[in-house]
């Protein structure tokens, strides 16, 4: 999968990505002394997470996506029709961020969801790369990135989450409930 990179100066493959292939500055922009220094929640207390055990937990693909803020291709996620009934959880933290009833077809080429499951399930970053003004989605627990928010969603929030499909878990509801 071709995976597009946060900014055109940073741009690696997924290969170099994974492999580590660089200068001193990873694709997230991190120096050598930042990384590692990455945390997530876990009951409600932070805990450190090396990057190292990053890449130890996710495929190559997600982790450029989750932890160096790399894109899918439009249309190519796995996610993109799933119409099922269920929950949308982060892939690096299996925190639970969206359910299947606020997910709708946008035509971008990525999932989109109304609103998250909660308002404390992701945060929202501002995004100055490639020279556009946009706003971030990250895991709340994790800070892994999931996607960018835009204003042009449908009602009742007029707003639309577009998710990578690989920063995502789906877990089918159960039947009766």
């Amino acid at each position: 999968m071709g995976l597009v990179q946060p900014e055109a100066p940073r741009t690696r493959s997924v290969r170099a990505l994974s492999d580590g292939a660089g200068g001193p500055e990873d694709a997230a922009g991190t120096s050598p002394g930042d990384r590692g220094k990455e945390s997530r929640m876990e009951e409600g207390s932070r805990t450190e997470i090396s990057e190292e055990e990053w890449k130890r937990r996710l495929t190559p693909e997600q982790y450029a996506v989750c932890r160096q803020k790399a894109t899918e291709p439009p249309f190519s996620g796995r996610l993109l029709y799933n119409k099922e009934e269920g929950t949308y959880s982060c892939v690096a933290c299996k925190a639970v961020l969206f359910e299947s009833s606020t997910k709708f077809d946008s035509g971008t080429g990525w999932p989109s969801f109304f609103q998250p499951v909660s308002p404390d399930a992701v945060r929202e970053e501002p995004d100055y790369s490639h020279g556009m003004v946009r706003t971030e989605v990250v895991c709340a627990r994790c800070g892994s990135h999931l996607g960018h928010v835009f204003p042009d969603g449908p009602e009742p929030t007029g707003l639309r989450y577009c998710i990578n499909s690989i920063a995502l878990e789906f877990q089918p509801a159960r039947e009766g409930s």
